[in-house]
């Protein structure tokens, strides 16, 4: 077993002596990366964002510049997953233990004399336990905390860009670009919970009102989009957005902490 690509940033590789002296935990940011153990359909694993959370990662550092200094947290990798119960491969964790956990590695982040948390989130039913949690890590130890940001995709169709929420075209490209081998595009499909221009206000997502839903109650594959649309070529493209977006992020992150030069 190897340390990650972004070995000389990771907390996890580095003795508690290690630790103690770096010299820049009074700016540099943690990054803690969230994700997710949940069914992406019939074509992909199910560990597809916990995965997403180390390629943004891997991508993002090695394009950092050299006075953006960072360092990476241990990643959750199991996330409140809880609209994916029914589809085999799910793992969830409650609310509760998901603000625990975030507000656990923050207490020892400070407790190690770092004073910025910023997250990687790959998981939507994450956020609204996430967001409050970061406000209550800021308000309980004086961090700065906050979730980064990437660029989105936007050469995609409307229809994809507002229903192709889960396992669709953008999440399927991206794992084949990243993971080829842990794929079976032949069992990709097409399927969305909603298409634009149907009536009626109530929907699962992008609606004037929205309904508390499961994946299996709007979906019977699991997808929610056009997985059949992916291939790898789309997927490295958009990596390489994403990669280039999420280092902007962190590199912004790095210099509004750093202290002002003499």
């Amino acid at each position: 077993m190897n340390f990650p690509s972004y070995r000389d940033r990771y907390l996890p590789a580095m003795t508690p002596r290690q630790i103690a002296a770096l010299p820049d935990k009074a700016w540099a940011p943690v990054l803690l990366a969230k994700g997710a153990i949940e069914q992406h359909g019939p074509h992909l694993p199910v560990a597809v964002d916990a995965l997403m959370g180390q390629v943004w990662l891997s991508l993002a550092l090695a394009r950092l510049p050299r006075d953006a200094s960072c360092y990476v947290a241990p990643p959750i990798t199991i996330g409140k997953s809880n609209e994916h119960t029914g589809f085999p491969g799910t793992l969830m964790i409650s609310r509760d233990t998901l603000r625990s956990q975030i507000l656990a590695v923050a207490r020892q982040a400070h407790a190690w004399g770092f004073r910025s948390l910023a997250v990687i989130n790959t998981h939507g039913g994450n956020v609204p336990v996430l967001v409050p949690t970061l406000r209550e890590i800021r308000a309980l130890y004086g961090m700065r905390a906050g979730v980064l940001q990437s660029k989105p995709v936007t050469d995609i169709s409307a229809q994809e860009s507002t229903f192709g929420i889960h396992a669709g075209e953008v999440e399927t490209s991206w794992v084949m670009a990243a993971a080829l081998q842990h794929t079976d595009p032949a069992k990709a499909v097409c399927e969305f919970p909603a298409r634009i221009g149907d009536p009626g206000e109530v929907r699962p997502v992008a609606a004037p009102a929205l309904v508390a839903w499961a994946s299996k109650d709007v979906s019977a594959s699991g997808v929610m989009g056009d997985a059949t649309a992916a291939t790898v070529a789309k997927g490295q493209l958009w990596l390489e957005r994403g990669a280039d977006g999420y280092a902007a992020a962190i590199a912004e992150v790095c210099r509004a902490g750093r202290p002002a030069g003499p």
